[in-house]
């Protein structure tokens, strides 16, 4: 009897335990669906809060667009008729005006590209008489201006004479929607197109897309290739061109937070263990990447740096700036040599320079302005030795070929010319004759912004607001293929020296690879 009674007690304390086994998977159930619930409502809340973010995104842009409207007209308003035009690179400008795509494709119209940024409020915008912002289109007075210039340059290319028969125009009725595949390549936002009239020996594939905050203002490889250097509002920024990694970021905390400070040009130096950059303030930063410290600061320029190259040797750094001069440093003492140009028929004083290069042997330094001229000095003595004119409007962008016999310009005027420079390894004679320019680049749609020579000089490269990139053949001037990879204008260009790698800067916030 008591074994039974046993059973009985074990079998209802079985019984009670069974019961809260089956009301705890309850509450389990219960609670699990409470979290799905939970998780269910986080997940909506998240996607609203993207879709918000988006939203606001496209409102900001609105924004900035019509502030930048209202400050350009509220400029052109005040504006003065008379003094001297906007130095060069209005990335707001550049970056935010309306231009017709490449065959009415992929490149988005309207205001800014589809939305590409302006980097802050109200963008970037050149400066003008008294600081007024103003756009490259600029008000009455500065148009006015661009008419005298124009006419100007109607007599300058009435004088000029180039030999041989224009080269073959790329066709403009090329439709990337009805171009035959073999002429075209596509990707999910770029797209390129293959000259019909030549044979096909070029390819083109997208690598890396690199975001940045603000508009990229240039990009730069380092000399074996493996670093890409950009700048852009306040920072200079270096990838690492295989895996497309941020591997550093450098940025001055003692040039102050108030305001815009757009690093307009970087350059590495030929050993790869420093950058330099320059900026809106002025300064040359001499940067070690190792240590990400300023080595060193050259001061002296009057106005904002536009571009900067370092000789093959290291030893020094040419600078080009709107104050009208170019100077070279020693990376040694920092000590520098003024190029200045004062030319008395240098048209309205407007003579700021906007790119500068130095030749692979070191002897001779370019620079391009917005005065529509080229000058090239002789390093070692300062002296000018060429004035190379030929363009109808600003030159922004001067590259020497590999072999330094030859000069490529790119310029306001749409166009990029090739110069022979040939004569100056003699010696330099100081003749303005002695180079000459013996080919015409034509077809794009806008300003030439940004020029590049291959590292075998088989190819120029050119960057435009027209937002697209154009291949020539070297020798005959003829386009392989037209690069559409932007939603806004391109800035700035650079081909690897170490191989078939472009990169390409742009006013839509991104660099590409």
């Amino acid at each position: 009897a008591r074994v039974d009674d046993s059973l009985d007690g074990i079998r209802q304390e079985f019984d009670i335990m069974a019961q809260e086994m089956n009301l705890l998977r309850s509450q389990r159930d219960e609670y699990e669906a409470k979290i799905a619930a939970q998780v269910n409502e986080l997940n909506i809340i998240r996607q609203s809060l993207y879709d918000l973010e988006t939203q606001h995104g496209k409102i900001r842009a609105q924004y900035e667009e019509e502030v930048l409207r209202f400050r350009t007209e509220h400029a052109a308003a005040r504006a003065a008729p008379t003094g001297p035009p906007p130095p060069p690179q209005g990335i707001a400008s550049l970056a935010s005006s309306s231009s017709t795509s490449i065959a009415n494709a992929g490149g988005g119209s309207g205001n800014n590209g589809g939305g590409g940024g302006l980097g802050g409020p109200g963008g970037l915008q050149t400066m003008g008489p008294g600081g007024v912002g103003i756009g490259l289109g600029g008000p009455p007075g500065l148009r006015e201006r661009e008419r005298e210039r124009e006419r100007e340059r109607e007599r300058d290319r009435d004088r000029m004479v180039i030999d041989g028969p224009p080269p073959p125009p790329f066709p403009d009725d090329l439709d990337i929607h009805t171009v035959p595949p073999e002429l075209k390549k596509e990707g999910s936002d770029w797209f390129a197109i293959f000259n019909p009239k030549v044979k096909r020996v070029l390819d083109v594939s997208l690598v890396h897309t690199l975001m940045h905050e603000s508009v990229v203002c240039c990009v730069r490889f380092s000399a074996d290739g493996k670093f890409l250097a950009t700048g852009c509002n306040r920072t200079a920024q270096i990838y690492d061109t295989k895996t497309g990694q941020k591997t550093c970021v450098l940025t001055d905390e003692s040039a102050g937070k108030s305001g815009d400070l757009y690093i307009r040009s970087v350059c590495f130096s030929p050993d790869g263990k420093y950058l330099a950059t320059g900026a809106e303030d002025k300064q040359i930063r001499i940067w070690d990447i190792a240590k990400k410290r300023i080595r060193n600061i050259f001061d002296g320029h009057q106005q904002e740096i536009y571009s900067l190259d370092f000789s093959s040797s290291g030893h020094i750094i040419v600078s080009g700036s709107g104050d009208k001069t170019a100077r070279i440093w020693s990376m040694h003492d920092g000590s520098s040599t003024v190029l200045t140009i004062n030319d008395p028929d240098s048209l309205n004083n407007d003579a700021g320079v906007t790119s500068v290069a130095i030749s692979p042997d070191g002897r001779w330094v370019a620079a391009g302005s917005l005065d529509t001229v080229v000058r090239i000095w002789d390093v070692a003595t300062g002296k000018l030795v060429e004035r190379l004119r030929g363009h109808r409007d600003s030159v922004y962008s001067v590259a020497f070929t590999p072999d330094g016999r030859g000069l490529v310009s790119g310029s306001l005027d749409k166009t990029l010319k090739y110069w022979d420079v040939s004569g100056l390894s003699g010696g330099g004679s100081g003749d303005e004759k002695a180079s000459q320019c013996t080919m015409n680049f034509t077809g794009h749609k806008d300003y030439v912004l940004s020029v590049a020579v291959s590292y075998d000089g088989a190819w120029v490269v050119s960057g435009s607001k027209d937002r697209g990139v154009q291949f020539w053949d070297a020798r005959t001037a003829i386009v392989q293929c037209m690069l559409q990879g932007h939603k806004n204008s391109v800035i700035s260009i650079d081909l690897s020296p170490a191989g078939n790698v472009l990169a390409t800067g742009s006013g839509d916030w991104q660099a590409r690879i």
